[in-house]
């Protein structure tokens, strides 16, 4: 079995299959895989590339939520908690415990309303991590970030939750269904139409010039999903509200926190994430109501100004706009709800219907209980198909996982796991591929060959926002070794000269065009 476009094309256009799944982000992956796994052929496609979409711009939590307490959404924290615990045994690589401080500044009311609702989400669930949250000193909480401001501080809390690099995560589910249970997968290979039989059935799906036939057709294209739901009924639902969260990145020694940090923004009540990664620190989310374009959500400067203001409130030394090196932005997929007139206050939860013409669609959901949204889709294949059996996902552990422990290079084991060997030995190969990738961030130049070699990378912005999460931690820097990059890939994808020109000129593109949008200067990463 190979992880290859090409035979999975072929494949798509030979075979039919119990299930195909349509949307290559997070929730589809996990359809794919939970499919797969109860022994159902199973394709999936995707229009783009696999999460890039919302599945590559999340806040990279794998939590329960401690807002939603507040809001006493309690079956979904306890839901969600969970299914982290799942992530932290099942992808041991990709998913790892990460400590989270909450400042207090203000009285003992305050101190004593928020130790209540730790030991709430701890009781809930979160005490499965092995660890309950706890009050620590001012001068503790400094030494986790020494840029906090000290005038008003009474203390911290410190709690646990998770993180993960939601596009390798997503990544891995697919090449998991592909590799070890015979799915096929593709990307760049977009629904046009749904195929019906004389009865009005929805029995498969063009996809390029490709028909594809499939028992079960599932939509789980978030954000799009009511523009497939539209080729199945004629008409837009309109059952989703997008909502868009964006996050800056900046450099780790402007804030030198060395476990994640929730800030309150004391204008709306809300919070943001301070969280060390790839070097960096990212802040975010936004939560705003999104009616623009959904294939190219842009990051704008107040989205920017929102954040570094909330941030700036508790820093002895402000970040401006010169430090931003990143952005990012991203839709949330939230089902419309009346009664509210706030993104922030609907429900993470997801829901799974059939259609009178049988096109299944799960929307909702987080990524944290992907995997619990697709147990319940493919729960109503299996009633469809009348075989399946139940999910054996709750134990299934992804690509990379063994082996996780054995692998010398603490960057490549977080990142492929058990699958590093490979990386490993293409370096002892030849050793120009353990130079940087771009240099001021950890990626090696083996790890852009290995994604167009074996991760079904098809453009340089596969590779360097999504394989890699360059563009997000150097913008800048990243778009000025573009054309090396293309010129290392190149050879395996197939690129001439004027093919290799092509993408870096694309990529240069999408990078200004990000910066441009957030009203951001030129920076150069350190």
């Amino acid at each position: 079995m190979r992880f290859s476009r090409d035979a999975a094309l072929g494949r798509l256009a030979d075979e039919p299959f119990d299930v195909l799944v349509v949307g290559g982000g997070i929730t589809g992956a996990g359809v794919a895989l939970d499919a797969a796994s109860r022994g159902l052929s199973t394709a999936l496609v995707e229009r783009r590339d696999f999460a890039s979409g919302t599945s590559s711009k999340s806040s990279k939590m794998v939590h329960g939520g401690l807002r939603y307490l507040n809001q006493r959404d309690y079956r979904l924290v306890y839901e969600a908690l969970y299914e982290r615990q799942r992530l932290l045994r099942n992808a041991p690589h990709l998913v790892k415990p990460l400590p989270f401080l909450i400042p207090l500044y203000g009285g003992k009311t305050i101190a004593k309303a928020l130790n209540s609702a730790l030991w709430m989400y701890d009781l809930t669930g979160g005490l499965r991590i092995g660890k309950r949250h706890h009050r620590i000193s001012p001068d503790d909480t400094l030494e986790h970030m020494p840029t906090l401001r000290r005038k008003g501080l009474a203390a911290g809390f410190e709690y646990y939750d998770a993180q993960a690099d939601d596009a390798r995560l997503t990544l891995s589910i697919v090449r998991t269904a592909v590799l070890d249970y015979g799915a096929v997968a593709a990307n760049y290979a977009g629904v046009t139409a749904l195929l019906k039989d004389s009865s009005g059935s929805v029995v498969g799906a063009r996809v390029g010039d490709i028909d594809v036939r499939a028992s079960v057709v599932v939509n789980a294209t978030g954000v799009w999903s009511d523009h497939v739901r539209a080729l199945d009924e004629g008409r837009d639902p309109g059952t989703l509200r997008p909502a868009k969260g964006i996050h800056v990145s900046v450099p780790w020694d402007k804030v030198r926190c060395d476990i994640a940090v929730v800030i309150p923004v004391l204008k709306d009540k809300r919070s943001i994430f301070v969280v060390p990664w790839g070097g960096r620190v990212y802040i975010g989310t936004t939560d705003t109501d999104y009616e623009g374009p959904l294939d190219e959500p842009a990051c704008t400067p107040d989205d920017v100004r929102y954040l570094l203001d909330a941030v700036n409130q508790f820093l002895t030394d402000p970040l401006s706009t010169d430090d931003v090196l990143g952005t990012w932005a991203g839709l949330r997929p939230l089902v419309r709800d009346a009664r509210s007139a706030r993104t922030a206050d609907l429900s993470r939860r997801h829901s799974v219907s059939r259609s009178a013409g049988g096109l299944v669609t799960v929307t909702g959901g987080k990524l944290t209980t992907y995997r619990r949204m697709a147990a319940d889709t493919v729960d109503i294949a299996v009633s469809v198909l009348g075989r399946g059996g139940r999910s054996s996902t709750t134990r299934l552990r992804l690509r990379g996982a063994e082996g996780y422990g054995d692998v010398g290079d603490a960057h490549l084991a977080s990142r492929y796991g058990g699958e590093a060997r490979t990386l490993e030995a293409m370096v002892a190969a030849d050793p120009a591929l353990g130079d940087p990738l771009v240099p001021s961030l950890p990626y090696l130049r083996a790890e852009a060959v290995y994604a167009a070699r074996y991760e079904m990378a098809q453009t340089l912005d596969d590779v360097l926002a999504r394989r890699t999460r360059a563009l997000l931690l150097a913008r800048d820097q990243t778009a000025a070794v573009a054309g090396d990059v293309a010129a290392l890939v190149g050879p395996e994808l197939g690129w001439d000269e004027a093919e290799a020109h092509r993408q870096t000129s694309a990529f240069k593109e999408l990078a200004e065009a990000e910066r441009s949008a957030a009203g951001l200067p030129t920076t150069v990463a350190v």
